[in-house]
């Protein structure tokens, strides 16, 4: 029978700290950083979001209309400038290729709503020249876009303001 000995060790050459962990690779993953840069991207974009709709500028008429609810697809916004100009969402369209662009649109879209900004001293006349060309290219869900704290037909001159 073969024993083999350990030669006795007196403490001087033994490593401290180290032990068996210390040659081998680190497997967990510290995700503090990771969420940190999340949790700073998620507020910049929930600041920035509102800011990324339709640049047009345009002074829209005060009503005392409620909201429309919320669609899952990017909303199609048609505005008229104050120069008469019509832009689809912030690319300006020419008035002969208006409906054949609306119509490639409504092929490409699973909603047929569309929100329509015009400035307020537009004349109602050009209003519906537009509207009709919506509703010729496909689009019969038309949402006029206004500001709110608009006069009420009530004789009050303003609307509430929501809250919150």
């Amino acid at each position: 029978m073969v024993t083999s000995v350990k030669p006795q060790d007196s403490g001087g050459s033994r490593r401290r700290g180290r032990g068996k962990r210390g040659s081998q690779p680190m497997s967990e993953i510290n995700v503090t950083p990771f969420v940190d840069v999340m949790l700073v991207l998620l507020i910049i974009f929930m600041v920035a979001a509102p800011l990324l709709t339709v640049g047009v500028p345009v002074e829209l008429p005060r009503t005392a209309a409620d909201a429309l609810p919320g669609n899952e697809e990017e909303p199609l916004t048609l505005t008229i400038a104050p120069d008469g100009r019509v832009m689809i969402q912030t690319t300006e369209v020419p008035a002969a290729d208006l409906i054949p662009r609306l119509r490639a649109i409504a092929a490409e879209r699973a909603s047929d709503q569309v929100f329509l900004r015009a400035d307020g001293s537009i004349p109602y006349a050009r209003v519906m020249e537009v509207m009709g060309a919506l509703n010729a290219g496909g689009f019969a869900n038309i949402g006029l876009v206004t500001d709110t704290g608009g006069p009420r037909l009530d004789g009050s001159d303003a609307a509430p303001e929501p809250e919150g």
